[in-house]
């Protein structure tokens, strides 16, 4: 079995920072791909960043430049550093990790920017 347990959102003013965290437990022999993922409520669920457990990133347009995907390998850690976030970032992020071969999601953490 594997587990991904999100952490870190909350409500913030635009403008205002947080960090979320999301940790693989269980039977994770392989980590390679790691993500996360923005659903706001009556939209569909999109990417937000990627990092590959060679360090290599990937960030969707709107959140270039303000946030920062990174991981711990040895804590089998994704962060997703989120600064200058605005009303719009609203959204439950939800992270995905391919382990073993097999895509897995957490139950998603909510972030709520007021204006």
């Amino acid at each position: 079995q594997v587990q991904l347990v999100e952490s870190g959102g909350g409500l913030v003013q635009a403008g205002g920072s947080l960090r979320l965290s999301c940790t693989a437990s269980g039977d994770t022999i392989c980590i390679s791909n790691m993500g996360w993922y923005s659903q706001a409520p009556g939209e569909e669920r999109e990417l937000v960043a990627t990092v590959n457990n060679a360090g290599g990133t990937n960030y969707a347009e709107f959140v270039k430049g303000r946030f920062t995907i990174s991981r711990d390998n040895a804590r089998k850690t994704v962060y997703l550093q989120m600064n200058s976030l605005k009303p719009e970032d609203t959204a439950s992020y939800y992270c995905k990790a391919a382990v073993n071969g097999k895509a897995y999601w957490g139950q998603g953490t909510q972030v709520t920017v007021s204006s």
